[in-house]
């Protein structure tokens, strides 16, 4: 028996939900997690046709990259669309989980996807996790205490490494202190050279977590004053952050480009902003409704910004700035990834029935 929690370990495994926007809501919305799960399927919005979809086919998991009920209700009842969807779902025992923006943003996610699928090399992120800040805590622990800190810095938000969590670096030696007369030390004595062994424990997180991370390793150290050292660390290159930046193999027009990003994406339409025979060569990518990252795309000096929507002041904000715009639409640049996600579960799951909802289409036209 496969619970849904086994699901969902995996699905934040692949897509961890720290990747996610603030704003977001993501994770298990709606269900229980230790039913026994057969049948799932996946879809970019529970709508009333979708999560029909899935009552009539007997899924007892929805995994929807848009989340359900985003915006605060006051009432759930048959009055309301949102109502009706709900409704359809607690009668069917049907759970809800959402990734979103974790999914867009992780190694292997829909960003990725859309720089795969158009060719791009020597993609990084365009707006890197890192330049929020990330620091490295450095603390020097006896043996008996070590677990201790260890466990509790990390439940204090450190020790996150791209895909990987609980992450640390030990390594044996020797400390020396001298205690004052109004020293209270845990090891040793006070008024004369002490030499301990001791662990040095390092341990990565974000800058704006040090203080919690500090305060926890202080709440679990024996010691009356411990060692510690805090290291800010500079940015690094690779694909962990928000959106895409790549290039393009060889230069191509806006006219081009935007064929073959209709032609990748299975777009009903693309809209361009910029003039069809301008040469481009660095791409900035980012599904959905990428609107906020017009000055990011910008700032990484690419040629071109691919985003499924953007707001009118935003496409005449990145055309004054000589930027280039593609839009094929919300729906083409994210159902993409809701097809993969079903193969990719699927290969993971053999024995289960995991499928993409067939009803779900763009209500662009």
């Amino acid at each position: 028996m496969l619970p849904i929690s086994a699901v969902l370990e995996h699905m934040e495994q692949f897509a961890p939900l720290r990747l996610a926007a603030e704003w977001d809501n993501v994770g298990l919305l709606l269900g229980d997690r230790n039913v026994e799960v057969q049948r799932v399927m996946t879809c970019l919005t529970v709508t009333h046709e979708s999560a029909a979809e899935a009552a009539e086919r007997g899924a007892q998991l929805i995994i929807s990259h848009h989340p359900i009920l985003f915006r605060p209700v006051q009432r759930l009842t048959s009055d309301t669309p949102e109502g009706r969807v709900v409704s359809t779902l607690m009668r069917s025992g049907i759970a809800v989980y959402s990734s979103h923006t974790a999914f867009d943003n992780t190694k292997g996610g829909i960003n990725d996807l859309l720089a795969e699928r158009l060719g791009l090399v020597e993609v990084t992120a365009l707006r890197r996790s890192e330049d929020a800040g990330r620091c490295k805590v450095v603390v020097f622990v006896p043996e008996a205490d070590l677990t201790r800190v260890t466990d509790a810095m990390f439940g204090a938000g450190a020790g996150h490494i791209g895909q990987y969590s609980q992450c640390s670096f030990r390594v044996a030696g020797s400390g020396t202190f001298f205690g004052s007369d109004t020293a209270n030390p845990t090891i040793g004595m006070k008024g004369r050279r002490e030499e301990v062994a001791e662990w040095r424990l390092e341990v990565v997180c974000p800058e704006a977590g040090v203080e919690d991370i500090v305060s926890a390793m202080r709440k679990a150290h024996s010691y009356e004053e411990p060692a510690f050292d805090v290291y800010p660390l500079r940015p690094s290159g690779g694909s962990h952050g928000e959106g895409r930046l790549g290039r393009l193999p060889r230069p191509t027009s806006l006219r081009e480009f935007a064929a073959t990003v209709k032609n990748a994406l299975k777009a009903n339409c693309v809209q361009t902003v910029g003039m069809p025979d301008r040469r481009l060569e660095r791409v900035a990518i980012v599904c959905g409704a990428g609107s906020d990252f017009v000055k990011d795309a910008v700032r990484a000096k690419a040629d071109v910004f691919l985003t499924g929507e953007a707001r009118f002041h935003d496409c005449l904000a990145g055309q004054a700035e000589g930027l280039a715009m593609v839009l094929p639409g919300h729906y083409a640049t994210e159902r993409c990834g809701v097809e993969m996600l079903a193969e990719h579960l699927q290969a993971k799951w053999p024995a289960l029935q995991i499928w993409a909802s067939q009803r779900e289409c763009d209500p662009l036209a």
